[in-house]
């Protein structure tokens, strides 16, 4: 297999490395390229852009059409890919992130996944403020009435939600518990659109929580992070910092699930 060169004809690993990922990201986005096309984007030489597809060929991380001579991936990157999922546990990726949105906050970080009509807690992470150790690991907490279960929601279709909650009252925990089914779907649209969910004291009296969504490599919401607190001094909506910090580790979970936000 040809190495990587550089228009020098010497080989220049870095450069080249960066030079090939260009090209395939130029592949993914337009689906078919020609040489010239490739290389008039990336302003290099056509030589150097066919050496570059060239040794991307040899590897079919790339194939060439015969008749119209254009570029597209190959099959070898559907090979890369599926070495992917296998590796990317929910909890070993997302994890070390939780417990530094923790010490940022200072509130407890929950990551919950959509079980069975339930939000469930598999990973947690206690900020400096935390007032009590309760372990929330294992927890099934209701769809409807939790920061969480409501961006868990939010992400399935109108059907869906209709399939999951059909046969099902909405359980009343507190006074602000929300019971209505239309009620919910009006606020689950709002989180959808705001990209995060909210809750005041409709769990539990006492405690407030916020939420996000993490999303897979296909965009698919696969789970949510939320942080919440004792409601007389954690306010969803009370410190921008708060949403600000939660909404970048949520890009930085979807991420590291293999998310590309562009």
């Amino acid at each position: 297999m040809p190495p990587f060169e550089d228009e020098g004809g010497g080989t220049s690993g870095v450069q080249s490395v960066d030079r090939a990922a260009t090209v395939l990201q130029i592949l993914a986005r337009e689906g078919r390229a020609g040489g010239s096309e490739i290389a008039a984007e990336m302003g290099i030489h056509k030589s150097t852009a066919s050496r570059l597809l060239g040794a991307l060929v040899s590897r079919e991380l790339v194939q060439q059409d015969r008749e119209r001579g254009k570029y597209q991936l190959g099959f070898g990157i559907l090979r890369l890919a599926a070495a992917i999922p296998g590796r990317l546990n929910l909890v070993q990726e997302v994890g070390p992130l939780l417990q530094d949105l923790a010490t940022t906050v200072k509130e407890t970080v929950n990551l919950a996944v959509l079980r069975s009509g339930y939000a469930v807690n598999v990973d947690q992470a206690l900020g400096p403020s935390t007032l009590a150790t309760q372990d929330w690991i294992g927890s099934l907490t209701p769809l409807h009435a939790t920061a969480s279960g409501k961006v868990l929601l939010a992400a399935l279709s109108t059907e869906d939600r209709r399939q999951l909650l059909r046969g099902s009252r909405l359980p009343q925990f507190t006074s602000r518990t929300i019971t209505s089914r239309a009620r919910l779907e009006e606020e689950l649209l709002e989180a959808a659109h705001a990209g995060y969910a909210a809750t005041r004291e409709e769990y539990e009296i006492g405690l407030s929580s916020v939420a996000v969504p993490v999303r897979d490599h296909r965009g698919s919401v696969v789970a949510s992070i939320s942080v919440s607190g004792p409601t007389f001094r954690f306010s969803p909506d009370g410190d921008p910092s708060v949403l600000e910090a939660l909404h970048g580790t949520g890009l930085a979970a979807s991420q590291r699930m293999g998310y590309s936000a562009g």
